[in-house]
């Protein structure tokens, strides 16, 4: 699967991109001179990892990473122009956080259980956990990574944003992890720092850290740090303006959102289940909401963020400026539905940074996360099995999620009319560069499930559904959250009994800056977009609080790819 990546250098209008900066080209076969290019933009920094600050400027100087990779040799190196495609969960809660129970040890073993191959341990951000809790975390980490060897193990937190909601925050393993991060959020947490509340001078300082995280690694001390941001409609506390500053403060650093949120068996109905919102989405607006938002923007939409799931909303108002924001999905595990164990008893979590080790209750719980991989899944195309890989896979936008496994695999596309050529063409979070008038056409090659989930059943992929928007540029008030061109521009129909299903889509002979993203459903629920039925017939539908089976209400989403004409 060939790449086009954002940080192409631009040459005169409409030429081709210099071979030693087509990343879909492999290294071994470049000229000696090309070769030699290419080893000195990436070790200046400005070729590689970075994400552009937009599809339609020029490149983007993105941060240097390191030449070594401790996990790269744990698995597979992607080939000509392919990618190991691997499922992970970048919100993850242990004992160490004031709100959960499980080692790192119990999360990571379910996690390999349930088939992910990357996790980010992200506990939350405070006093206590800026005291000691990220330094005492640490070694049960060092120690899951020796045990577990074909699970990528990431240390992070869970950022209280100044000004606004939550994130996560992690970096690339190494012997500076602890130090960075320890000083991150004593530096820039909002609990820590009593910069929780609403004010520019607070928007400053989510701004800052972001920088921050940035220069450290310029500095090499970090291989590499990544920030999305958590359940950002939750609350509506993060602002429009607040999601651009951060993108725009450092887009190596600060590359998306969570697409769905976890604890996806909240809304579950008593007495056997929480009967909550599903994702803890069940507020309404206070004095530091964002007051723009709509009510229905408090709920989940087929478990999805309003900001994802609206047809033409906020995600989409950021992609037509051609910024790149990418979406993902985890768990968000802290206390796991039909769990048997309790916190260890007698634990003085304020004193020691964590909670004693937990023991059989017996009892089940009828809390309102699953297990890392459970339900949630993030899948990243990386070039290798590694933790550099899978962070330059995400910065990269090579993702797709999906909720209960509804499908198996996925292989997006935009090439030029009549190119077959394998890998031909960009995938998610690629662009497209084609002269104006070019042919283009959209390609599907789906994995259906075949094997039953961890809810005893095999889903069933029902439609697929075919977004597409123009790219009309930056925008002029920077809390706008509309996309007035976007729309689904077609749907498929799945067949039952298939163990793979391919799709095409003319674009036409494209003459603007455009982009395309998908989204597939197993047809259980839906209603028309909140934008209308003309822009979106048959999306996903507002949650129902406290009665919202989220097993019988299954979504995919892909990342975008541009098409940009010259």
């Amino acid at each position: 699967m060939g790449h086009h990546h954002h940080d192409h250098e631009h040459t005169s209008a409409g030429a081709d991109v210099p071979a030693a900066l087509d990343m879909s080209v492999p290294t071994a076969e470049l000229a000696p001179t090309e070769a030699s290019r290419r080893a000195f933009l990436r070790g200046a920094g400005l070729l590689g990892a970075g994400a552009a600050a937009s599809v339609l400027a020029g490149g983007h100087a993105a941060h240097a990473a390191p030449a070594g990779d401790s996990a790269a040799a744990a698995g597979g190196q992607a080939n000509d122009g392919e990618f190991v495609w691997l499922a992970g969960d970048h919100h993850i809660h242990t004992q160490y956080s004031s709100d959960a129970m499980y080692r790192v040890a119990d999360q990571a073993r379910h996690a390999r259980a349930y088939g992910l191959d990357w996790i980010v341990i992200t506990d939350h951000g405070g006093d206590t956990h800026a005291r000691i809790g990220v330094e005492k975390v640490n070694p049960d980490i060092v120690a899951t990574r020796r045990e577990i060897k074909d699970l990528l193990i990431y240390q992070g937190l869970e950022w209280n944003i100044p000004s606004a909601e939550h994130g996560t925050v992690f970096v690339q393993p190494g012997e500076n992890e602890v130090a960075v991060l320890k000083q991150f959020e004593t530096d820039y947490d909002g609990s820590v720092n009593g910069t929780s509340g609403p004010s520019p001078a607070n928007e400053a300082l989510a701004v800052a850290g972001i920088k921050f995280l940035a220069e450290e690694v310029r500095n090499r001390r970090i291989g590499g740090a990544l920030f999305l941001a958590n359940h950002p409609s939750r609350r509506g506390v993060d602002s429009p303006h607040e999601i651009r500053a951060w993108r725009d403060a450092d887009p190596t650093v600060a590359v998306g959102m969570e697409g769905a949120p976890g604890h996806q068996a909240s809304s579950l109905p008593a007495p056997n289940g929480p009967g909550r919102g599903r994702g803890y989405y069940e507020g309404s607006p206070s004095a530091a909401s964002f007051p723009g938002y709509p009510l229905e923007s408090y709920r989940t939409w087929g478990g999805f963020d309003w900001m994802t799931a609206t047809v033409g909303g906020l995600w989409d108002s950021l992609l037509a400026e051609g910024k790149p924001w990418w979406i993902s999905a985890n768990s968000d595990s802290h206390v796991n539905y039909l769990g048997t164990s309790m916190r260890g008893p007698n634990s003085d979590f304020n004193a020691n940074g964590r909670y004693d080790d937990p023991v059989y209750g017996p009892l089940i719980t009828t809390a309102g996360d699953f297990w890392p991989g459970q339900y949630s899944r993030t899948h990243v195309g990386a070039q290798s099995f590694g933790y550099r890989a899978v962070m330059d896979a995400i910065r990269a936008g090579r993702v797709w999620v999906d909720h209960g496994g509804l499908i198996g695999g996925l292989d997006m596309r935009v090439r030029r009319q009549g190119d077959q050529r394998p890998g031909a063409g960009a995938t998610l979070g690629g662009t497209l560069k084609v002269k104006s008038g070019t042919s283009v056409v959209v390609t599907l090659n789906i994995d259906l499930a075949t094997m039953p989930n961890w809810a005893q059943f095999v889903p069933q992929l029902a439609r697929v559904d075919l977004i597409v928007s123009d790219v009309t540029g930056p925008v002029t008030d920077p809390d706008n959250f509309t996309a007035p061109t976007t729309r689904v521009a077609a749907s498929f129909e799945v067949q039952p009994g298939r163990k793979r299903v391919s799709f095409s889509y003319p674009l036409g002979r494209v003459d603007r800056p455009m982009y395309v993203r998908v989204r597939g459903t197993d047809g259980k629920r839906g209603a028309p977009g909140l934008m209308g039925a003309a822009v979106d017939p048959a999306g996903p539908a507002m949650d129902v609080l406290g009665d919202a089976d989220p097993w019988l209400d299954l979504w995919f989403y892909g990342n975008p790819i541009w098409v940009l004409p010259s």
